[in-house]
């Protein structure tokens, strides 16, 4: 499974670096962004409460 954030639709609250430390942090600006090596850890329940978390639907979780 992957992980996709939409740099375009994404405000910077945060939610998904609170959530998942070890998969999302935040750039200079504060938009999310993975963390190096993590784009496939779209299984870990943490993930997917980051992605449930976000206001804006901002991150994608797919298959595959």
């Amino acid at each position: 499974m992957g992980i996709a954030i939409d740099k375009d639709r994404c405000i910077g609250a945060g939610q998904c670096a609170l959530t998942a430390p070890e998969v999302f942090t935040q750039d200079d600006d504060g938009f999310s962004e993975l963390l190096p090596g993590r784009g496939d850890g779209a299984s870990s329940p943490l993930v997917r409460e980051a992605a449930r978390a976000c206001p804006v639907g901002a991150i994608r979780l797919s298959q595959g």
